[in-house]
């Protein structure tokens, strides 16, 4: 009996294998909370995602600065089991004043989130567009999409902005002073905006129709004649673009 019990009491082979075992969920516990907490590097909120929004900001403070225009802003509606869910659409002209602009839309359940949205797509999407005097067009054009038409003609000076809706603050962004436009057809902000784009897309400048032909910019100035040399080299060496 004295030999069972002492063989009952010391149970060293227990004591020793706890520590162990410790041990062990401790070493499996670690790679856990190295790969899926919120420091680590695979899974962790301050990896990829911190590193994004500083290249965005980065971009952001290094950029010139832009004129931002709010064209429309829809809002929408969806019924869901509880009652209604709201949502809203921003449209957003963007320009540096100096022959650049550029038109995004977004969407976000609230109006800040969808301007910010809409204005960084204007921001990738910007063109740019050649102006006789830095003021206004070179020539005239025209814009369709679906059922929107316009037409753009150039102006002299002083004849201001003769536009209205979207195409003003389309013109105010590109830092055109003076033009005459129409509009023929829809009055959707969208379908107006994409056909002014449309034929600012087709403004070509003297230098550039001069360089395609392989002509001087005094030859395309002279009109057939109707002008001298001396009158269309004076007018050639003042086109800026």
């Amino acid at each position: 009996m004295a030999e069972e019990n002492s063989t009952g009491q010391g149970n060293q082979p227990e004591a020793t294998l706890a520590p162990e075992a410790t041990n062990a969920e401790v070493t499996n516990q670690a790679p856990r909370r190295g790969r899926g907490g919120r420091d680590g590097g695979r899974g962790g909120r301050d990896g990829g995602r911190g590193r994004r929004d500083d290249r965005r900001q980065r971009d952001d403070d290094g950029g010139e600065e832009l004129i931002e225009k709010l064209v429309h802003i829809n809002r929408v509606s969806k019924t869901v089991k509880g009652g209604k869910r709201f949502g809203f659409a921003a449209l957003v002209v963007v320009g540096d004043g100096k022959g650049r602009v550029g038109f995004g839309h977004g969407k976000a359940r609230e109006v800040p989130e969808a301007i910010s949205k809409a204005t960084a797509a204007a921001k990738k999407a910007m063109i740019r567009v050649p102006l006789r005097d830095g003021r206004t067009l070179h020539h005239d054009g025209r814009g369709h999409f679906g059922a929107g038409n316009v037409t753009l003609r150039s102006a002299p000076a002083g004849t201001g902005i003769i536009a209205g809706g979207p195409m003003r603050a389309v013109f105010e962004s590109l830092g055109v002073a003076d033009v005459v436009t129409k509009s023929v057809g829809t009055s959707n902000p969208y379908n107006m905006i994409r056909a002014t784009f449309e034929a600012l897309g087709e403004q070509t400048s003297p230098k550039s129709v001069a360089q395609r032909r392989g002509k001087k910019v005094s030859d395309l100035i002279k009109r057939g004649g109707i002008k001298s040399d001396r009158v269309a080299e004076a007018e050639a060496a003042a086109v800026t673009e």
